[in-house]
């Protein structure tokens, strides 16, 4: 029987451990935090869960529009968070789901082992005393938030999103420094529970890795509902002041809050566990270096995950996890393809992507066609108030097979498969166009924008 050892039981850990299982290996995860990892426990399940929340009170204070009448003061509607009882929520839910997926793996006949893990060589994994001999490795140890010298955390004031979930009271004035995904989520999210919030970005505009219309539709909507965006600025330092923050930019401004979040990178946990000294290859960043079916530099060790640096997702982790097993344990398998990774931003409305971008298009990278349809000619959009987005479809120049594309709009996480299923399925917009849609749905914006694609109609 081969014998597994998995270090970190995240998704790309615990989805691996199952996949090895199913294959007959005998298993082992160590962990040092609980199965799920940082993504459960303290990252990506948390915040989704706070800002649910949030979009239940924005629901709240704008359902006049719908005309719901609710009980209001100084003239806006009367709500307010218990920024206690939420945290509890968080956390009773993220050990929830921590627990369900440890008895899940251990159902399977995997084995936990709760602590820290070193490689000493590349078959021999040390936890404590013991030592575990191993056929295959899968390194799968995540990322942890990186941190600023002159901008240390100190779970008070100075926060990262791993201190938010502590908090008993909601932030008066909150001072989000990182404008990328995280720090837009949870920027959008406590402006949603009543937060005054300053959003300090250090490029010309926020989320610059995503579309450009998306990210200028969303940074439009955080300025609409008061959010201050300083845009073009970093963050020199953040000092505590005793009753709030200081926090001081690289243009000499100063801006004062209660609290300052910093969302400015991960750092791969892959320093004092072994790795260089068995000959598995860092880069500068300290991430593991691996191919597309996840291996790394040293015969027999595999990584998956944030400790890997590829596309930081849940989803990726878990796949590459799965790679990883199929790979060494002998079955077919296909590298991964990251032109099919779908990802979202959570806020109010989401940001959802998949596949080739409009700017690889008008860079002349790909030969492509672009439609980009207003959510708000949408009659669904129009019932629920949602006047905020677009859909945009990517198709080839030619065939119009479905090369990618973009949505903005409630729920535009869940809307964005029929798009992640063209692209993977190299289906076209004709494929698309030719699928009924209920009406009315915010569904129907995609097949109505692969209509407009269809050879011979009007772009």
């Amino acid at each position: 029987m081969t014998k597994v050892v998995i270090i970190g039981g995240g998704p790309g850990g615990y989805e691996a451990a199952l996949v090895a299982a199913q294959l007959g290996a005998d298993v082992t995860i160590v962990d040092r935090d609980g199965i799920g990892g940082a993504c459960v426990l303290t990252d990506c399940v948390p915040s989704k869960t706070l800002i649910a929340t949030s979009v239940r009170s924005t629901y709240v204070q704008e359902a006049s529009r719908l005309g719901i009448e609710i009980a209001e003061a100084d003239g806006r509607p009367d709500v307010s968070v218990d920024l206690k009882t939420v945290n509890a929520r968080v956390k009773r839910l993220a050990q929830a789901q921590s627990d369900d997926t440890a008895a899940r793996v251990v159902k399977e006949g995997v084995e936990v082992i709760p602590g820290e893990a070193r490689l000493v060589d590349p078959r021999i994994v040390a936890v404590g005393d013991r030592r575990i001999s191993a056929d295959i490795v899968l390194v799968a140890t995540g990322a942890h938030p990186r941190e600023l010298p002159s901008a240390k955390p100190d779970g008070e004031r100075i926060l990262t999103w791993r201190h938010l979930y502590d908090l008993e009271e909601l932030p008066e004035k909150l001072i989000v420094v990182g404008s990328g995904v995280t720090g837009a989520e949870f920027a959008n999210a406590y402006q949603g529970l009543g937060t005054e919030v300053t959003l300090v970005s250090s490029r010309e505009r926020v989320m610059p890795t995503q579309d450009a219309d998306a990210a200028e539709v969303l940074e439009g909507v955080f300025r609409r509902l008061g959010m201050t965006v300083l845009g073009r600025t970093r963050a020199e330092s953040v000092t505590n002041t005793g009753d709030g923050v200081v926090v001081t930019l690289s243009d000499g401004r100063t801006v004062e809050g209660s609290h300052c979040l910093m969302t400015v990178g991960m750092i791969p946990n892959t320093a004092n566990i072994g790795l260089e000294e068995i000959g598995v290859r860092l880069d500068d960043g300290g991430f593991v270096q691996v191919d597309r079916v996840s291996r790394t530099s040293t015969p027999g060790v595999y990584a998956a995950g944030d400790c890997t640096g590829v596309n930081m997702l849940a989803s990726v982790a878990a796949m590459q996890g799965r790679i990883a097993m199929w790979h060494a344990l002998g079955e077919a398998v296909s590298p991964l393809k990251l032109s099919t990774v779908a990802s979202t931003v959570f806020t109010h409305p989401e940001l959802a992507s998949v596949g080739a971008t409009e700017g690889e298009v008008r860079s002349g990278k790909i030969d492509a066609r672009v439609v980009n349809l207003p959510l708000d000619t949408n009659p669904r959009a129009k019932m629920t108030n949602s006047k905020d987005g677009f859909v945009k479809l990517i198709c080839r120049q030619h065939t119009g097979i479905v090369m990618g594309g973009v949505i903005v709009g409630p729920r535009a996480s869940e809307l964005i498969l029929a798009v992640s299923v063209a692209v993977q399925q190299r289906l076209t917009v004709d494929d698309l166009a030719h699928t009924f849609a209920v009406y009315p749905s915010l569904s129907g914006s995609v097949t109505e924008a692969a209509r407009s694609l269809m050879q011979g109609s009007p772009e």
